[in-house]
């Protein structure tokens, strides 16, 4: 997966806004205000593209378990967020419903207001 099509996927998703919280190479996905997705844009550039996606803490343990490729989240709770490096075992297909976990563990914390105001 290239980046635009990282960024295009991670956009799609219902009320997803893009932010540079942190400093102006870490690229963070939004949902209803909260992170579901970061990317260091030098990574891309450097050929080696990794992303931060939270996770339940079974299928982590799991994911981590079954591909070298996922790691416990870098700079992030361990228990609940994997680093997936991209483009190396991982499929792009494996990837996006990574994505989409996230965001909809991300979507399902908010509060009933929130998730109405998404899907406005």
């Amino acid at each position: 997966m290239d980046l635009e099509t990282f960024y295009e996927y991670c956009l799609s998703k219902k009320g997803v806004t893009e932010h540079f919280p942190f400093d102006e190479n870490t690229l963070v996905f939004k949902v209803g205000g909260k992170m579901f997705a970061l990317s260091s844009l030098k990574h891309w550039e450097l050929g080696e593209p990794s992303v931060n996606l939270k996770c339940n803490p079974d299928q982590a343990k799991e994911w981590r378990q079954q591909y070298e490729a996922i790691q416990p989240g870098y700079h992030m709770n361990k228990n609940h967020w994997n680093t997936v490096a991209i483009n190396t075992s991982i499929s792009s297909l494996f990837l996006k419903e990574m994505i989409d976990i996230s965001y909809d563990l991300v979507f399902s914390s908010l509060t009933k207001k929130v998730q109405k105001e998404v899907l406005d």
